[in-house]
């Protein structure tokens, strides 16, 4: 069995079976096919051994399946390249990476892992990060990315732009955490956001109930990453179309960017803000808000209503109240 396909294997078995038995079967079965098969990379096999382990050891401590995962990948591109069984090694050659701190770092947390795991004694760099202002895509562009997408991900996004959820936590959804009755949504938090519910407008309601309809697993909701495979497609597809390439730098991630700038123009309250995002500190809120300008040049689109339902329709569009002149009601949404 190759290399990769032996990790694959591996990885896939440890991050789903709930079975003990089989799990403990195929762990032995992974370090026999270790020890047996050549080593492809000239390290020695006891550098796989310890992957596993640390593996191992972070499903057992209850960590998420992803940050396993994540950790699982950084940790075999290591191991390409230096003797993990050396941290010092390890240390200089993460130093002379040609990428950003931001991705040292996650190299440095992921080694960490092994390092405690197995008694490596190391002195942990510590790169400091400039964190960017973040990214606050207008109404127009995530609605034109949107609405060039298949009826199935045009539901997910448009979840996560009204939720502000990210990906990963729409993935851990149940059924169970739908009340399709009252529109609402439930759903854990990740990265140390807080648990939250949303209920969802009428439309993106709708649109889950036919979504729900057709995908009926106890969870409906695909993984995070190929979600966001999806959004870069569709996204870069539609940048060539439109010979638009502003569009190729809106990340999925950016829809929850987007779902907490549209609470704060319409409430100006940062603490609301805070709780919609699942944020612990205020202080990670006014970050994100550092990327939203309240400009009067702003341009809006503006709609009238007669009655009570128009202007429950345009509330339900994301439609703000302005003022009232010749008994007809004025409504401007951020465009």
């Amino acid at each position: 069995m190759l290399k990769s396909e032996t990790r694959s294997v591996f990885v896939k078995d440890f991050t789903e079976s709930n079975d003990t038995q089989k799990d403990q079967r195929h762990k032995a079965d992974v370090l026999i096919q270790t020890r047996l098969r050549p080593p492809a990379t000239g390290l020695a096999y006891k550098t796989e051994e310890l992957i596993i382990k640390t593996l191992l050891k972070m499903k057992s401590a209850g960590l998420e399946k992803s940050t396993i995962k994540s950790v699982n990948a950084r940790l075999n591109y290591l191991a390409k390249n230096v003797d993990l069984a050396k941290p010092e090694g390890v240390k200089l050659f993460i130093s002379n990476m040609a990428h950003a701190n931001s991705y040292k770092r996650q190299m440095v947390n992921a080694y960490n892992y092994l390092c405690v795991i197995n008694s490596f004694k190391w002195e942990k760099p510590k790169y400091r990060v400039e964190h960017k202002i973040p990214l606050v895509p207008t109404t127009k562009n995530v609605s034109k990315i949107i609405s060039a997408s298949t009826k199935k991900y045009a539901t997910l996004f448009t979840i996560l732009a009204e939720t502000g959820l990210e990906a990963h936590e729409l993935t851990t959804v149940t059924r169970r955490d739908i009340d399709i009755d009252t529109g609402i949504i439930s759903a854990k938090g990740c990265k140390g956001h807080a648990p939250r519910s949303f209920k969802l407008k009428s439309r993106t309601l709708a649109m889950l109930k036919e979504y729900l309809h057709i995908h009926t697993d106890d969870k409906p909701f695909p993984d995070s990453r190929y979600m966001s495979q999806i959004w870069t497609r569709t996204r870069n597809k539609l940048a060539r179309k439109l010979q638009d390439p502003q569009l190729k730098y809106i990340p999925m991630r950016s829809l929850r960017n987007y779902s907490g700038a549209q609470l704060y123009h319409r409430t100006k309250d940062p603490i609301r803000v805070m709780r919609h995002l699942g944020h612990k500190k205020l202080e990670t809120t006014m970050h994100y808000l550092s990327g939203i300008h309240l400009d009067e040049e702003e341009e809006y689109t503006c709609r009238t209503a007669s009655n009570v339902k128009e202007a429950t329709e345009l509330i339900e569009a994301g439609f703000t109240y302005v003022t009232e002149i010749d008994e007809l009601k004025l409504f401007k949404k951020r465009k």
